[in-house]
């Protein structure tokens, strides 16, 4: 349905113009409705203290916004790119104009998804990238989720996984909740599943929220005793084992069981799948990034690939798995505040060497990552924030922070195809709305990037509402009309030029270039990278590293925690919750119902036994706790890890805390520790 739902949002008419020219009601409606309105189609500019938005020209709108630029210093102001239908170009595009305009300020929306699997992938293995194909599923003896649902979230996998079903593939989950699309899914291509249906998942460990690591070094420590690794392959392809294998030796399995939440039985259940597995395929998602210590989760995952050198051949690999068209081409463009395109870290010589090819100069410091941004915002040291799509109210912890940072900026500008309610905070001087065209739109026809490192071709399609353009045509213009007298070293005039460009400046993308039909596609890197087990870090091989155990999470009562001398168990005290995705696509939410597990939008899903220990039954108002705040939900049993509890996202942000995010790549960790109790009904 999701493809359904964003065929409504890319063919839905203009909205009613006059509509904008008075918030107050606006801001009463949530963003599917507001979504509903229809789509953006001329500029718009609300100054302080107006009642709403007037429309300007696209002249006005960039003499605006360029008078602002010229007048701040590079470091004081920002653009940040949502996931929303975004294209190669566009990334680039928007890096290209930062860096022209003197700013490494731009971030783009993997920092709130899939950033530590980029930092840990490149020490490990040298790439940040999956390193296999899905076909690759297909008659592996293993494929192992951890942290996933790619029946919910992904799900076009469901079909490959069909597939690999029937050749005797196993398919084992690492979540603290055993998904029901994960158990059983009808995949509608495939007519004996869409009938029947497809009995994916024949093995589920329930970790603990944050538990993968001490799950991973309880693992390792049953694998190592037994010796069922790749010794060759760890002695010849690999450093850093003998590390990894002292402090797996020096954890003692009290603490890992503990920490985990399964016990030692599981860990030996779990490793005997690995010893008899000749060939896996190793699967992440948000469940193991968005936490303040994702990489390092990240690392242990690949710790345990690498110890049966699962990389870098047929029916092997290692996939963080992505859930948004070409987030994966983000980074890869350079559209990140950490690294130039290619993936090359920012630094003096980095920028020099790019300085050269693009013929301006392109600083050299390190920019500002998407939660900065907003601290940047509530600390007043931005004098403008771009926003090219996204919403950061409904994306970011602490929404009430959030906004009174957003009201804090002198201008916001927000280029996007629907009104969205951060739209409606009030300016201290101006907000400015650019209309863009989607992405099959996008003049010149456009890319994306998917999971597999597949770069495809969409062409133009003409449709043209009000004055939209081209997302990566209006930031051109816009940094043409910063500085007019410069504004020929932009090149990229067309979307063929800049694919050429692009083929120059990214070599992993050289056949971008060709692309001109639909269908048309490239894989780059081939069906495997590290092939051979040939390794692109500095000395050629694979980095295993050990990590230390997370420290538990606080207590939402300061240091006061479970058994504190009440009598009260840890069940009945504290919980680990976590937010979850329902029927959306990123935060454009579709559905009231999740249409797998029947869960409305307020469900707390609960484990039985813990719902017996509160005395509480289905449908029941609790209201989960922390310093932060509170959410307010109703009971929904499921089959979770005890300890456990889901919300769903973003709703659930209001008790996720600020400022605490993975070092390595930035990610803010989304989960909490919250008491529960029940509420009488009125």
């Amino acid at each position: 349905m999701t493809p359904l739902n964003l065929l409504r949002l890319n063919t839905m008419p203009e909205l009613d113009e006059p509509l904008l020219e008075d918030v107050s009601k606006l801001k009463l409606l949530d963003n599917a409705r507001l979504r509903d309105l229809g789509r953006l189609a001329y500029p718009m500019l609300r100054e302080r203290g107006a009642k709403g938005f007037r429309r300007i020209t696209w002249d006005e709108a960039y003499r605006r916004i360029a008078q602002r630029i010229r007048a701040a210093d590079p470091k004081r102001w920002a653009m940040y790119l949502t996931s929303r239908g975004i294209t190669n170009e566009v990334y680039y595009m928007a890096q290209k104009v930062a860096r022209f305009l003197g700013t490494n300020n731009v971030d783009n929306a993997a920092r709130l998804c899939h950033a530590p699997s980029t930092a840990a992938m490149k020490h490990a293995i040298g790439v940040a990238a999956t390193t296999c194909s899905y076909q690759d599923w297909y008659g592996t003896d293993l494929i192992i989720f951890f942290g996933a649902n790619p029946a919910n979230d992904q799900p076009v996998t469901t079909k490959y996984l069909h597939e690999a079903k029937t050749r005797g593939t196993k398919v084992v989950l690492v979540n603290p909740y055993l998904e029901p699309g994960m158990k059983r899914y009808w995949v509608p291509s495939t007519v004996s599943s869409a009938l029947f249906g497809t009995d994916i998942a024949d093995y589920w460990f329930g970790v603990s929220h944050g538990g993968d690591i001490a799950f991973i070094y309880g693992v390792l420590k049953v694998l190592f005793k037994n010796g069922w690794l790749d010794e060759q392959f760890i002695r010849n392809h690999t450093v850093g084992f003998e590390q990894l294998r002292l402090e797996t030796e020096n954890l003692k399995l009290e603490t890992l069981e503990r920490q985990c939440g399964l016990d030692r039985a599981e860990m030996q259940e779990f490793a005997e799948l690995i010893r008899d597995a000749k060939t896996a395929v190793l699967v992440w998602s948000m469940g193991i990034t968005q936490h303040a210590f994702g990489g390092d989760t990240v690392q242990m995952i690949l710790n345990l690939g690498l110890t049966k050198g699962y990389v870098g051949r047929d029916k092997c690999g290692l996939m963080p798995i992505r859930g948004h068209s070409s987030v994966q081409g983000g980074a890869e463009m350079g559209a990140y505040a950490t690294v130039f395109p290619a993936g090359k870290p920012i630094n003096a010589q980095n920028a020099a060497a790019l300085s050269t090819l693009y013929g301006f100069p392109v600083p050299d410091w390190v920019g500002l990552t998407a939660p900065h941004m907003i601290d940047a915002c509530a600390r007043g040291e931005l004098d403008l924030l771009y926003c090219l799509g996204g919403n950061f109210l409904r994306t970011l912890p602490e929404p009430d922070y959030v906004r009174q940072a957003l009201a804090r900026v002198p201008m916001r500008v927000h280029q996007d195809i629907i009104l969205t309610d951060q739209m409606f905070i009030e300016p201290i001087e101006e907000v400015i709305l650019l209309p863009a065209k989607t992405r099959y739109e996008q003049d010149d026809g456009g890319t994306e990037t998917s999971t597999e490192r597949r770069v495809m071709f969409s062409p133009e399609i003409p449709r043209h509402i009000g004055e939209t353009k081209a997302e990566w045509k209006i930031l051109r213009e816009l940094a043409a009309a910063v500085y007019p007298e410069r504004a020929h070293l932009l090149g990229c005039e067309t979307g063929w030029k800049m694919r050429e460009e692009i083929a120059r400046v990214i070599p992993s993308y050289d056949g971008i270039q060709s692309l001109h039909d639909t269908g048309d596609a490239f894989q780059y890197g081939g069906p495997h990278l590290c092939a051979n087990w040939k390794f692109p870090t500095p000395d050629g091989k694979a980095h295993f590293r050990t990590v230390p155990l997370p420290n538990p999470m606080p207590s939402p009562e300061g240091e006061r925690g479970p058994g504190s001398g009440d009598g009260a168990t840890p069940w009945q005290r504290e919980f680990s919750v976590s937010t979850r995705r329902g029927k959306q696509f990123n935060t454009l939410v579709y559905a009231e119902i999740d249409p797998l597990n029947g869960a409305p939008r307020d469900a707390v899903l609960m484990n039985p036994e813990d719902a017996a220990s509160l005395h509480v039954i289905p449908n029941d108002r609790v209201i989960l706790k922390n310093d932060l705040g509170s959410f307010s939900g109703r009971v929904f049993l499921a089959q979770i890890a005890r300890g456990n509890l889901q919300i769903h996202w973003p709703e659930g942000n209001v008790i996720i805390r600020r400022g605490v995010t993975d070092p390595g790549g930035g990610v803010p960790d989304y989960y909490a520790r919250v008491s529960v109790e029940k509420l009488a009904e009125s």
